[in-house]
C-alpha cells in the first residue's frame, strides 16, 4: 500500500488534547516539515514528548510561543529558555526525565512493556512522590512506559511501504518512537521504491508507519530552510 501524503493530510489525525512524540535533538533528526504544517492547525491543549522544545521561535518553540502546549515531557529543555519562561507563569506543565529514563520509558512503551524499575534518579528531586523498591539491596525508581497518540519522525530515507533508514546521529530518538504511538508519520527526505533499500540497512520496519511525507524543511549550517 501507498504510504505517501503531504503534511496537510496527516495533520488531519492530530487532535486537541492528544499526545504526541516528537523526534530530534533540539532540530537536529527533527521532523520540521511536520511541524511547521502542526503549527497551521487548529488544535491545543497538547501533550509533546521529544528530548526539548526545539529552539526559541523554532521547530517546536513555535508551537510554544502559540500556546499549543499544555505539557512538556522530556530531559533537556535548556535549548529553548522559553520554556522556563512559560513554566515560570504557569502556562506549561513539565514532567522532566533523565535522557536515558526517557529512552527507556518509550521503548518500553513499544514493547507493551508497563513500567520498569531504574537506579537513575534515586535520591534527587526527581524521585520525589515515586515508589522506591529494594532490588538486590539497591534503591530502584518505578517509571512508567510513555505511549502517545500520534508520533512525528523523521529519517533520511523511506521506500513506498515505510522502511526507514536514517542519517548519522539524526537517528536519535525516531526509531523507538516509531514503536510507541497509534498513529505514526514519517517525514523524508528521500523516497524509494521497494527493493532498492538494503534489508541490512533498514532499522524501522514498515509495519511500524502509517503514513510519508516528503520533507519541504531541511536543517543546515545557515538554519531551517526550504529545500
Amino acid at each position: 500500500m501507498d504510504k505517501i501524503r503531504t503534511a496537510e493530510e496527516v495533520m488531519q489525525n492530530v487532535k486537541s488534547g492528544d499526545t504526541i512524540m516528537v523526534g530530534g535533538f533540539g532540530l537536529v533528526g527533527a521532523p520540521l516539515t511536520l511541524i511547521d504544517e502542526l503549527t497551521r492547525q487548529e488544535v491545543n491543549g497538547l501533550t509533546i514528548i521529544s528530548n526539548n522544545l526545539g529552539e526559541a521561535g523554532k521547530g517546536l518553540g513555535i508551537l510554544l510561543r502559540q500556546g499549543k502546549i499544555k505539557k512538556a515531557i522530556g530531559s533537556y529543555f535548556t535549548s529553548n529558555r522559553e520554556v522556563g519562561d512559560h513554566f515560570n507563569i504557569g502556562k506549561l506543565e513539565i514532567q522532566l526525565m533523565p535522557q536515558g529514563t526517557m529512552s527507556e520509558s518509550i521503548r518500553a512503551g513499544g514493547a507493551g512493556i508497563g513500567a520498569y524499575y531504574t537506579k537513575t534518579g534515586v535520591g534527587t528531586e526527581l524521585a520525589k512522590g515515586k515508589e522506591v523498591r529494594v532490588i538486590n539491596d539497591e534503591n530502584y525508581l518505578y517509571e512508567e512506559a510513555l505511549k502517545a497518540n500520534v508520533a512525528l519522525i523523521k529519517a533520511q530515507k523511506a521506500d513506498t511501504l515505510g522502511n526507514l533508514i536514517y542519517y548519522k546521529t539524526t537517528r536519535n530518538f525516531n526509531p523507538i518512537m516509531a514503536t510507541a504511538a497509534d498513529y505514526v508519520i514519517a517525514e523524508v527526505d528521500e523516497i524509494v521504491e521497494p527493493g532498492e533499500l538494503l534489508p541490512e540497512e533498514i532499522v524501522t520496519p514498515h509495519l511500524y508507519i502509517d503514513a510519508i511525507v516528503k520533507s519541504k524543511l531541511i536543517l543546515t549550517r545557515e538554519g531551517v530552510v526550504e529545500r
